[in-house]
């Protein structure tokens, strides 16, 4: 086995933990934490509104956790928790105004982010870079079954 092979995994988590400290950086900036640009990034997705137990899948995190993001959230006028339907158990979180302006500001600030990742790199090296990685997350998807 080569060294590039065995390196391959604390490679791969070196890269996440300096994109993640750097796209921490700039978030930083807009008074908003990572775990509360990754609510709005995923209600941006949906349309501006999700129910709240869906977006506790999606974080994969406690409820609680996401009710304590909610509550700071609410506080700085971010999003908006509402009774969803005849359920008073479901609650639906929306955008706000306010919230969708932040969200479009840190968006550049990640696309900033990914592109100095791949600075240097040609179309079609930043195509098959993406496409690898993809199989790597599969494979590993695909082992945490077995």
């Amino acid at each position: 086995m080569n060294d590039c092979h065995r390196s391959l995994g604390p490679t791969l988590g070196w890269a996440a933990q300096m994109s993640k400290a750097a796209m921490d950086a700039r978030v930083s900036r807009y008074d908003v934490t990572p775990g509360q640009t990754h609510i709005l990034l995923y209600l941006h997705q949906q349309g501006g509104r999700a129910l709240q137990h869906e977006l506790t899948g999606y974080l994969r995190v406690k409820p609680s956790t996401v009710n304590g993001l909610l509550d700071r959230m609410e506080e700085k006028g971010l999003v908006r928790r509402s009774v969803s339907g005849s359920d008073a158990r479901r609650r639906l979180i929306t955008l706000t105004e306010k919230g969708a302006e932040q969200q479009a500001l840190f968006q550049k600030s990640f696309l900033d982010v990914e592109e100095a990742m791949v600075r240097g790199f040609t179309p079609e090296e930043r195509e098959t870079l993406a496409a690898l990685l993809s199989r790597v997350i599969q494979n590993l998807k695909e082992d945490s079954k077995t």
